[in-house]
């Protein structure tokens, strides 16, 4: 019998895999043909603590090698969420990983205090790549307001956060470890990458926004670079992400250290590509001749 669990900041999962936030939504027709309960972990689309309209279309662009989104998070904001979704989410079963965001210390602290006191969620996501109101800077982009937001949210609940990096900063290492500093309990790595596409014709960018987040394969091989080279340097449980299509692709992200994986765009691609991820992390496994998942997190250090 294989062991999927993993131990994500304290909170164990039955499975390594987890939808990435934004990237899955629960309908009555989708749970015909998938058991979300199967999951390590759901995790919800970003929440503001106030109803947001998004960027203006349009808001995707197809790539080569993936997708350029700037969807902007709209969403009914936090009271909202708590009344017509979270009992659903939590209902499911998996443990849940509530991502939230703000354009202030203040608003991240006052979300992370809302859901802390329904009881129902188990760890904090921080969506550090929105802007801050004093600069219009990411959260993400520098050590400083990095460290503020995920010391202040840390120390204004007692659930165990997790910091979503973004990937557009000189060294992923340094932002990792101010993260782990400031007292996060695990990283999800990476965010999008930013992008643009350029209608030729109309000789204008084609997102609204005129730039948007890059997923899907193309960034797999830097997304996996940033978890290898954390896991190396920074003592912290790693939530792996970044253009993954199926279960060879998670495997290398814990291979290279990540505990667990999430998987974003695809999913739009294959609603049961999760679910094949989990059946082929398990067949590695016994091929391989490995009893527990835990066995392979960061193997490919050992050279």
């Amino acid at each position: 019998m294989i062991d999927l669990r993993v131990e994500v900041a304290g909170v164990t999962l039955r499975n390594p895999v987890m939808p990435a936030s934004g990237c899955f939504e629960i309908t009555p027709e989708q749970e015909r043909v998938f058991d979300p309960a199967i999951l390590g972990a759901i995790v919800n689309k970003t929440l503001f603590l106030r109803a947001r309209k998004g960027n203006p279309p349009p808001r995707i662009w197809e790539t080569p090698g993936g997708m350029l989104n700037s969807i902007g998070i709209p969403g009914q904001g936090v009271e909202a969420f708590i009344e017509h979704k979270l009992g659903a989410l939590s209902a499911l079963g998996p443990p849940l990983i509530v991502s939230i965001a703000g354009n202030s210390v203040e608003e991240f602290c006052r979300i992370a205090g809302i859901i802390e006191e329904t009881g129902k969620a188990q760890l904090l996501e921080l969506n550090l790549s929105c802007p801050n109101l004093n600069d219009g800077l990411h959260w993400a982009t520098r050590k400083e307001t990095l460290f503020e937001v995920v010391s202040a949210v840390t120390q204004a609940t007692s659930l165990p956060v997790a910091a979503k990096l973004s990937p557009a900063v000189t060294d992923i290492v340094e932002m990792a470890a101010t993260a782990r500093k400031a007292g996060a309990a695990a990283l999800s790595l990476v965010n999008t990458f930013k992008g643009l596409a350029i209608d030729i014709e109309k000789k204008r960018p084609l997102l609204g926004n005129i730039t948007g987040g890059l997923s899907g394969p193309a960034i797999r091989p830097l997304a996996l670079y940033c978890v290898y080279e954390v896991y190396k340097r920074v003592d912290i449980p790693i939530i792996g992400m970044g253009g993954i299509t199926g279960w060879r692709d998670a495997v290398e992200f814990i291979l290279a250290g990540a505990t667990a994986v999430a998987v974003g765009m695809y999913n739009f691609v294959n609603p049961l590509v999760m679910a094949e991820v989990i059946e082929g992390i398990d067949r590695y496994l016994v091929a391989n001749s490995f009893s527990k998942v835990k066995d392979i997190i960061g193997l490919a250090h050992r050279i």
